[in-house]
């Protein structure tokens, strides 16, 4: 298969094949994702947190 053909065929499946979602559907996974991302930014604040106040306790100890 050539180049051209491949465009082609990549083309009708593009336009003729694939389920676009509607704006609302878009606008639910931006916000599904957007809730996700700052849950996890969340979680990894809260370790690097813990994780930071137990390294003072520990290098406290040490001085």
């Amino acid at each position: 298969m050539n180049i051209i053909e491949y465009c082609k065929v990549s083309y009708e499946e593009l336009v003729h094949k694939t389920t676009w979602p509607t704006r609302s559907e878009l606008m639910n996974s931006a916000v599904l994702v957007l809730v996700a991302s700052l849950c996890i930014a969340l979680v990894v604040f809260v370790i690097d947190q813990v994780f930071q106040h137990g390294m003072e306790v520990i290098y406290g100890l040490f001085r």
